[in-house]
């Protein structure tokens, strides 16, 4: 399995008062995980999300802690795709400053189109479904 890589630095303003990463967001870089993602391996999907074609809804997600992060560490992010039914898609990451692991999540999302009565669920995209399988 071969995850898929972001690599983020952390600002001044992701810390809290006493300096540590708020843990909110490990949860902020699931998401620019997976947007950079669709940037680099799924155009197509993003220029659908732009049209309003397609609504990537995140319907759960979790996190584990196991360390501390501080300003300016570098923290490696891994997705990775543990499973895809229906409309949604199951995604692991793996949080890491070097070699420590600081944190683990999950996050799942479904493939929604919005209509004027709401959203309804729509096929995975191809585009997508296919760019993810070197992911699995």
């Amino acid at each position: 399995m071969r995850p898929f890589y972001y690599h983020h630095i952390v600002t001044l303003d992701e810390t809290s008062v006493v300096g540590n990463v708020y843990f909110a967001h490990f949860v902020h870089w699931q998401g620019h995980c997976r947007e950079r993602f669709l940037a680099q391996h799924a155009p197509g999907v993003v220029s659908a999300i732009q049209r309003g074609d397609l609504a990537i809804v995140t319907v759960s997600c979790s996190m584990n802690y196991y360390t501390e992060c501080f300003a300016l560490d570098t923290i490696d992010v891994a997705m990775t795709l543990r499973m895809s039914t229906g409309n949604r898609l199951t995604m692991d990451f793996e949080f890491r400053r070097g070699s420590d692991l600081a944190a683990r999540g999950t996050q799942t999302v479904a493939c929604m189109r919005r209509t004027e009565s709401g959203v309804v669920p729509i096929e995975i995209p191809l585009e997508l479904s296919k760019s993810l399988v070197a992911f699995a």
